[in-house]
C-alpha cells in the first residue's frame, strides 16, 4: 500500500526489460532447429549426462574468445543444466556432505537465492557471511574462520565423508566458497585479480570448492559517462576456474588431486531471456540447447550482446548514475569502487549517510513516493548477518525500468532521503513493503 497517486517506478526487479528480449532471433533459431531432423531429432530425445555436445563445443569457443585463456575452453569441461540454480543444487549433490563439508563461506552482501538452494542441500545453520571491502572477499577474514571451523571439525572427529559414497569422477570438499566476482548481484562491486588468485590459494589451502556465478561479465562497458563507446568484446578479468587451472600450476601441480578448487557457473539468462532456461554450468533443457546452439554458432547470441544489450544497457547506466551524482552525492551518499575503469551488469549499490537506515528509506520510498528500491537486508546471509551490517545499504537496478523513468525513480529516492535528514519521520511505521517470500523473481 502506498499514499501517493504516483506511476510504480520500480527499481528493484533485477530482470530484463521486454524491449530487450531478442525474439525475432529466437524465431528463427527454433525454426532452423525444427525444420532440421539432424538437429531436432537428438533435441526431442534423451540426451547425454553433459547435455547437447554442439552446444558444450559452441560454448566452449566462444567462452574462449570472450576470455582469452591461455588454452582453449574444453567442450569436456562444460556440462549444460537447465538454470544456474539448478546447477549449484546439481554441484551441491555430487560435490558436497552435509556433515563433512562444514560450512558454506559466502560473499556478503549475496545473492540470496543461492541461500535457499544451500539450505535445502542440508546446509541448514551452516552458512557464513564473509564480507567484502572494494577489492572484494575478505581473505584474512575467511582465513581465520576456515581455521577455526578446521579445528571445531578435527575435534568433533569429523574427518570423512558418511553420507556420498567414493566415485572416481567426483570428491567432496571441506567446504564450499559462494561468489559473485563480476559486477556482483547486489554489490555491484568487481573482485580484483590479485583478491582472485589469493582466494584461489586458501580454496587450495583449505581443500574448499569455490563456485562463481559469472552471469554478468558480457555486460560491460566503459565507466566514463563521457566515452562513446558502449561495447566490450573481451573480458576485463579471468574467471576465478581459470585462475585455478593455471595459477601456481594449475590442477597440475605437486599434490594436487586433479580436480581443482573452482567452478563457474554460467547463465544465458541475462544475455539472452530468463525463459531460455539452458545454462553452461546433464541433459535438461536438450531442446532449449538446439535453439541457443544456433544462435552462438551463426554469432547471433554475440551480436545481441555486442550491438543491443551492452549499448542499451550503457545508457541507462550512465542515465541512472548521472541522476545520482545530481540528485543523491550532494546529500552524501556514496558509491563502491567510484574509480573502475568499467563497469556491468544490472545494479548499482548506494551507501545512506548516517543516521539514515535502508529499512526505513525503502519503506518511504514506497509509502510515499511508490518507488520500491531494495533495502540491503534482504542480502544478508541466512542466519549469520552480523550486526551493524547492511543496514545503511540500498540497491537499485537499471535494467527492468523504462528508460526515462530512471532518472525520476532517483529524483523520488532523494526526496525522501531529503525529508528524513530534515528531520520528518511522519509515515514511518506501519507501511506494507516487499520481503524476499512476497516474491523472490523480484530479486534476481
Amino acid at each position: 500500500m502506498n499514499g501517493t497517486s504516483k506511476a510504480l517506478i520500480n527499481l528493484l526487479r533485477g530482470w530484463p526489460n521486454p524491449a530487450l528480449l531478442p525474439v525475432a532471433q529466437l524465431k528463427a533459431a527454433t525454426h532452423l532447429a525444427l525444420s532440421d531432423p539432424e538437429i531436432y531429432t537428438p533435441g526431442l530425445l534423451y540426451g547425454p549426462d553433459p547435455g547437447y555436445e554442439p552446444l558444450r563445443r559452441s560454448i566452449a569457443a566462444w567462452l574462449t574468445t570472450f576470455y582469452t585463456p591461455k588454452d582453449a575452453v574444453l567442450a569436456e569441461r562444460i556440462c549444460i543444466t537447465g538454470g544456474a540454480s539448478q546447477n549449484l543444487a546439481c554441484v551441491l549433490q555430487v560435490f558436497t556432505d552435509p556433515i563433512y563439508t562444514r560450512n558454506i563461506w559466502m560473499v556478503s552482501p549475496t545473492y540470496f537465492m543461492a541461500c535457499r538452494i544451500f539450505e535445502d542441500s542440508g546446509f541448514y545453520r551452516q552458512l557464513k557471511s564473509v564480507p567484502e571491502d572494494n577489492e572484494g572477499i575478505d581473505i584474512p577474514f575467511l582465513k581465520e574462520r576456515l581455521q577455526k571451523s578446521e579445528e571445531e571439525a578435527a575435534a568433533r572427529g569429523n574427518i570423512k565423508p558418511t553420507l556420498k559414497p567414493q566415485r572416481p569422477w567426483s570428491k567432496i570438499y571441506r567446504h564450499v566458497i559462494y561468489a559473485v566476482p563480476t559486477f556482483s548481484n547486489p554489490s555491484s562491486k568487481t573482485m580484483s585479480l590479485e583478491r582472485r588468485q589469493q582466494l584461489v590459494k586458501v580454496a587450495r589451502e583449505f581443500d574448499a570448492l569455490v563456485v562463481t556465478d559469472d552471469v554478468y561479465d558480457q555486460l560491460q562497458w566503459p565507466a566514463s559517462p563521457y566515452s562513446t563507446q558502449s561495447s566490450l568484446d573481451k573480458a576485463i578479468l579471468p574467471r576465478i576456474v581459470d585462475i585455478d587451472r593455471y595459477h601456481d600450476g594449475g590442477t597440475e601441480r605437486s599434490g594436487a588431486d586433479g580436480f581443482g578448487n573452482a567452478v563457474s557457473n554460467g547463465s544465458f539468462s541475462k544475455i539472452l531471456a530468463p525463459g531460455g532456461s539452458s545454462r553452461s554450468g546433464g541433459a535438461p533443457s536438450q531442446l532449449t540447447a538446439t535453439y541457443i546452439n544456433n544462435l552462438i554458432e551463426k554469432c547471433t547470441l554475440q551480436h545481441h550482446i555486442t550491438h543491443t544489450l551492452q549499448p542499451a544497457y550503457a545508457r541507462r547506466y550512465r542515465s541512472i548514475i548521472s541522476a545520482i551524482t545530481t540528485h543523491l552525492v550532494p546529500l552524501g551518499v556514496t558509491l563502491p569502487q567510484p574509480s573502475r575503469e568499467v563497469v556491468g551488469g544490472y545494479f548499482i549499490w548506494l551507501s545512506l549517510p548516517e543516521p539514515l537506515l535502508a529499512d526505513a528509506v525503502a519503506k518511504r520510498a514506497q509509502a510515499e513516493e511508490n518507488l520500491i528500491v531494495a533495502q540491503a537486508s534482504l542480502f544478508a546471509v541466512y542466519g549469520d548477518a552480523r550486526k551493524g551490517e547492511l543496514e545503511r545499504e540500498i540497491r537499485v537496478c537499471f535494467s527492468w525500468e523504462e528508460e526515462d523513468k530512471l532518472g525520476e525513480g532517483i529524483e523520488r529516492l532523494a526526496r525522501v532521503i531529503r525529508r528524513m535528514q530534515a528531520g520528518d519521520r511522519d509515515g514511518e511505521m506501519d507501511v506494507v513493503t516487499l520481503s524476499p517470500v512476497d516474491d523472490v523473481g523480484e530479486f534476481r
